[in-house]
């Protein structure tokens, strides 16, 4: 009987510092976090990121941004832009941290329009 309380009360404690399931607002914040601490956004910005420029480390990745112009000019990236965009992401980690993922996936839409097409 004792034994079966003290594992009772072993389960209840590593349920209550289980690990904490990310959002897919947290996902796309960190997403965009990476992207804004770019190389390509350091081009934009003139800038380069706290703590330097970060990579995605993926195989999909290009060795360097795609020759060309965006087809939608309002997609262009600009250095007010991403300020913009890091003060939005400040907002939707605010939401996200309150549970609010709705208000943080909108506040995500605004981000990525204001970061643009990032080289």
């Amino acid at each position: 009987m004792r034994l079966r309380i003290v594992l009772s009360a072993a389960l209840v404690m590593l349920g209550a510092t289980g690990p904490v399931l990310a959002s897919s607002c947290t996902e796309q914040i960190a997403t965009i976090e990476r992207r804004l601490d770019s190389v390509g956004a350091e081009q934009v910005t003139g800038k380069e990121p706290p703590g330097g420029p970060t990579t995605s480390n993926s195989a999909k990745a290009l060795d360097k941004p795609p020759a060309g112009k965006p087809s939608d000019p309002s997609t262009k990236a600009s250095a007010a832009g991403v300020a913009e965009a890091r003060d939005l992401i400040k907002k939707a980690r605010a939401q996200d941290e309150a549970g609010n993922t709705k208000a943080c996936e909108d506040t995500m839409t605004q981000a990525k329009e204001k970061a643009g097409a990032l080289p």
